[in-house]
């Protein structure tokens, strides 16, 4: 069988894994999780996040791993970077971090075939009130979009619940970029809507492997790609933040692949784990 091709699928063409092929994506959801603790005390005023990015490629290779991005549609970074008003894809560069700035750096890496896949916020110096906030709301309405993840349940369902959180608390959630099943492929279905209504969607199995990581906007949820045809930023230059996890369905609710090894994936909020 082709390992790329292992499992079922269901009708809507979202592959079944074996209860097994968690591992893998544990080791390799844990390794890109330790990168990302490991950059956090590179998080500076006066770095750049070209810098970031060596650092970054750098760690991947010395532990045997394959970026996912570099060569990926032709881009040529172990990371995205994206920093204030930037939503994703942010291309690592010559940008000198402020005091202030906030910034969502992107990692995936392979490790025997398996594909590890997060992002988290980071700070250079000390944030403002209002970036805080934005960053703290983000990450819980990740969490919450997590915790709807459960055999029986919808994708409309997770959507629903970081959608309402989220504009619960006067801010919004971006619509042109959303979550993707992987595992032994980097982007696959499903799509995972960070919006949507309860009940609505494909319905969760046991087996599914798929990313949650929705972008919050203080302003309004339109975004627009920039020439470089990578970096998307927010029409309205209002901050946007995002979270990233890697989960898989199992019998009875979830399992997050990408937890961080040093409990510093939202320094505010402890990870959560599935009871």
């Amino acid at each position: 069988m082709d390992e790329t091709n292992r499992g079922r699928l269901t009708k809507d063409g979202i592959r079944i894994y074996e209860t097994g092929d968690f591992a893998g994506m544990h080791t390799a959801g844990a390794l890109a999780a330790r990168i990302l603790d490991d950059i956090t005390p590179q998080i500076v005023p006066g770095q750049t996040t070209a810098e970031l990015d060596r650092l970054i490629t750098e760690w991947v290779s010395a532990a045997g791993a394959v970026s996912a991005t570099i060569g990926y549609k032709g881009y040529r970074h172990a990371s995205c970077i994206s920093v204030n008003h930037v939503v994703c894809h942010g291309i690592p560069g010559d940008k000198v971090l402020k005091d202030g700035d906030i910034l969502n750096i992107d990692v995936t890496v392979i490790v025997d075939g398996w594909f590890g896949d997060t992002s988290r916020m980071y700070v250079a110096g000390k944030p403002s009130r209002k970036a805080e906030r934005l960053m703290q709301v983000t990450h819980d309405a990740l969490m919450l979009g997590i915790e709807a993840v459960k055999p029986g349940n919808t994708f409309g369902d997770i959507g629903h619940a970081i959608q309402a959180y989220a504009e619960g608390q006067r801010m919004s959630v971006v619509r042109d970029f959303c979550g993707h099943g992987l595992g032994r492929v980097f982007h696959a279905p499903p799509n995972v809507l960070h919006y949507g209504r309860p009940g609505t969607g494909a319905v969760l199995e046991e087996g599914m492997l798929f990313t949650i990581e929705p972008m919050i906007n203080l302003g309004r949820p339109e975004t627009k790609v920039l020439a470089d045809d990578w970096t998307a930023v927010t029409r309205d230059k209002s901050l946007s933040a995002q979270f990233e996890h890697s989960v898989g369905v199992t019998a009875d609710g979830f399992e997050i692949f990408t937890l961080s090894p040093g409990d510093m994936f939202y320094p505010k909020s402890k990870d959560a784990h599935n009871a």
